[in-house]
């Protein structure tokens, strides 16, 4: 202990560590309204895709409509792109619950 307390430590000045806080808060802050926004809009394109899918299931998504929606429904908004990304979280679900009971065995 003795020779650990003999070395130097700098510190910042007190004004100094004022103003890491400062911002550091200020970024915190920030990150939570992104957070915040990001989760809104999961939130609209989840009622986008249950609304997309309750037309198709009523019919109601004629010719005139994809003709008039066709960014809704090719490249990452196509059935196979949708079926591609269901099937990759059901994966990665199952290598959860597989990690997940593994670590129980363990302990």
């Amino acid at each position: 202990m003795k020779d650990i307390r003999s070395y130097p430590i700098p510190v910042p000045f007190l004004e100094e560590q004022t103003e890491i806080v400062r911002r550091v808060e200020e970024l915190f802050a920030y990150a939570c309204t992104i957070e915040q926004k990001a989760a809104a809009a999961l939130e609209r394109v989840n009622n986008l895709t249950q609304s997309i899918l309750a037309k198709a299931f009523r019919g109601e998504l004629t010719a005139d409509w994809r003709a008039a929606n066709p960014e809704l429904i090719s490249g990452d908004n196509s059935a196979e792109a949708l079926l591609a990304k269901i099937q990759a979280e059901r994966e990665a679900l199952k290598k959860q619950s597989k990690k997940q009971a593994a670590a129980r065995k363990k302990a």
